[in-house]
């Protein structure tokens, strides 16, 4: 009896770790991917509501792919964005979320299913146009924002346990975010531009987590490189665009300690496609599929992303386009 005890608290430690590797590192809510409206015309605002839903069924330890499918993560997101530019110099936006996220893991015949959902954290961003000249064909923005911790800290399984920071709908900790945007319309084709986009968050600490412990997700680095076109198909105005992304999460701690299975370094190639139904309604959708994943130790890691939903803008001209 005292080895199966001892074997169980094993099992159940090395699960604890996966699971926590999961989303610190690969999952949760996508704040980078979907803060940072493109306003086309000066004293608009701009209305986004999308649904997120990111599939992680993949484990990897570092580069190797494992033939085990026992591990299953997903979140599912609400996303609402509201923003309003000021002149053409200077924009300031919100974004507020609605999150599910569910852990199943099959052993033994057995399985463990942890799930937990309610509002999470925020982003408020203002963004400042260094170069915003409507008659210039590059447009380069610097944001500064921070993450709100909106969401529960606190969250128990069945048994009343507090889980951990990976499935909590919150973060606990308040983070900065520094964003640099830069778009180049090409010379040989004018409906064309080359967009650039960098996005570093500095991780705050949650120094009540699990009531008595510090807790710190890893920095993140994301930077996305993508090319959008607009074509007229009749009457109806199609953007189609394609961007590379790049994910650098460093480890997470907790007190003075780093967490092994936590960070690492992703790619991801992310096509889309929107089209402008009406005047100032802009329905598009994404896919995010990874094309290289090297995470630190063992973890699960995404093995699709879908997004979908729309931008309204009042006072704007059709030309409305979501950076991807």
């Amino acid at each position: 009896m005292v080895f199966l005890r001892n074997f169980f608290v094993v099992i159940s430690f090395i699960c604890a770790g996966i699971a926590n590797a999961q989303t610190c590192c690969s999952g949760g809510i996508p704040l980078s991917n979907n803060i940072g409206l493109n306003f086309s015309d000066a004293d608009a605002t701009l209305f986004s509501l999308s649904y997120d839903y990111n599939y992680l069924n993949t484990l990897k330890n570092k580069g190797e792919t494992l033939n085990d499918n026992s591990r299953l993560r997903t979140t599912t997101s609400i996303l609402l964005n509201i923003g309003h530019s000021f002149g053409t110099k200077f924009t300031v936006e919100g974004l507020f979320t609605w999150v599910k996220q569910t852990r199943r893991i099959t052993q033994f015949g057995n399985q463990n299913l942890d799930q937990t959902s309610g509002i999470g954290d925020a982003v408020v961003l203002g963004n400042f146009a260094l170069i915003a000249d409507p008659q210039l064909p590059t447009t380069l923005r610097l944001g500064l924002g921070v993450k709100v911790p909106l969401g529960s800290t606190t969250e128990t399984n069945d048994q009343g346990i507090v889980l951990n920071a990976d499935l909590q709908p919150g973060s606990g900790a308040w983070d900065l975010l520094y964003v640099l945007t830069a778009i180049q319309q090409l010379n040989f084709r004018p409906s064309l531009s080359l967009s650039l986009r960098a996005v570093f968050r500095h991780t705050g600490t949650n120094s009540e987590y699990l009531g008595n412990s510090a807790y710190k997700f890893g920095n993140e680095f994301q930077a996305y490189l993508g090319l959008v076109d607009q074509f007229l198909i009749k009457s109806t105005l199609i953007n189609p665009s394609l961007t590379f992304k790049y994910r650098n999460a460093q480890k997470d701690r907790i007190n003075t300690n780093s967490l092994p299975n936590t960070g690492g370094n992703w790619v991801f190639i992310m096509p889309n496609l929107s089209v402008i139904v009406a005047r100032n309604l802009n329905l598009y959708a994404t896919a995010e599929l990874p094309l290289y994943a090297v995470p630190d130790g063992l973890q699960l890691t995404p093995t699709y992303r879908i997004t979908t939903g729309f931008i309204y803008s009042l006072l704007s001209k059709p030309k409305i386009e979501k950076f991807q």
